[in-house]
């Protein structure tokens, strides 16, 4: 119980300094949301003193109120979900619009990297107790799409699936003139069929890492005593493999997999961006070039409480793994 109570404190006071830096890093950046907005609304005319004075009260960025102030009302937002107007998609409130392009980053990166993960950490697990197989020497091959750079492995699996082959369409989340937005079938299978070349990419890019993080770490949990004792004892290879050697080896790819989760909710803007997906990568890439302070703060606390929340749950989770990380607390 100590513990538990010990990450929970810790974590509660991390998500305060996140808030803190996420009210901080976008007030240092050059521009200014309110003249942003105003040069739009000077193409339809002129824009007196007291419209300025009510664009600033309302994208909280007042220029006469002390950045004191400003945090005290921003903590006092975030706290009541008030998480302010968007510029760049004005009048939508920035909940509305990590709200409908949330669920498509998690759809599509989410189930990414939870296949990649898996494959990775079941292909690895075979190579390590499989050394010099065929398996273990088609690793170095995986590894070689993660060191390739990946908005050119994107632009590549465009080009020969979406372009010449045209297996795959190349971009957009569905097909907007033949289904409709809603729980049926023609819906999901458009939206399955438009993220699989995505999906593609993510799992190409990073199933390496994991096969090889994995395999590494079966190759030395085997030179290990209680495997060579639990061989002694006769108990089958399988057993041997799962039960003692791969629950010890997958300890540090489950740390990884936890931070790969957390960043889930950032989606992958390099993907989003050369395939024109609606996600919040997209979001959040827009909002930096409008310097949409709003916007940009909205996405960064929902990184941050997907970050903290699956360290969280894997700090707890390592508690079950691993008796000893109890005892050291």
């Amino acid at each position: 119980m100590r513990y538990v109570l010990q990450k929970i404190v810790f974590y509660i006071v991390a998500f305060w300094a996140a808030l803190t830096l996420n009210f901080v890093l976008p007030r240092l950046m050059p521009g200014n949301p309110v003249d942003i907005m105003l040069s739009k609304l000077a193409q339809r005319g002129p824009v007196t003193p007291e419209t300025r004075q009510a664009i600033e009260l309302l994208l909280g960025t007042d220029s006469q109120q002390p950045i004191l102030d400003q945090y005290v009302q921003y903590m006092g937002q975030v706290l009541t979900g008030n998480l302010g107007i968007s510029v760049t998609f004005f009048p939508a409130p920035v909940s509305q619009v990590i709200s409908q392009t949330l669920p498509w980053t998690i759809g599509l990166i989410g189930i990414s990297t939870v296949i990649s993960f898996l494959l990775g950490v079941g292909l690895g697990q075979l190579a390590g107790w499989k050394r010099g197989s065929w398996l273990d020497n088609v690793i170095p091959v995986t590894t070689m799409f993660q060191s390739v750079p990946y908005f050119w492995l994107a632009l590549i699996l465009v080009f020969l699936l979406g372009s010449v082959w045209q297996i795959f369409p190349i971009n957009g989340g569905y097909d907007v003139w033949e289904t409709s937005p809603g729980w049926n079938a023609g819906f999901i299978g458009s939206v399955i069929y438009h993220g699989t070349l995505p999906a593609l990419t993510i799992v190409l890019s990073s199933i390496g890492g994991w096969m090889l993080g994995m395999r590494n770490m079966m190759v030395s949990t085997l030179s290990e005593d209680y495997i060579v004792t639990a061989e002694a004892k006769g108990l089958r290879p399988r057993r041997i493999m799962t039960t003692y050697a791969a629950r010890n080896a997958v300890l540090p790819s489950v740390a990884g997999f936890a931070i790969s989760l957390g960043f889930v909710v950032a989606g992958s803007i390099v993907t989003e961006a050369v395939f024109s997906y609606p996600g919040i990568g997209s979001a959040l890439l827009q909002a930096v070039g409008s310097n949409d302070y709003a916007l940009m703060q909205g996405i960064f606390l929902v990184i941050t409480l997907s970050v903290l929340g699956a360290n969280l749950l894997v700090d707890l989770l390592y508690s079950l793994i691993d008796p000893r990380t109890r005892a050291r607390a």
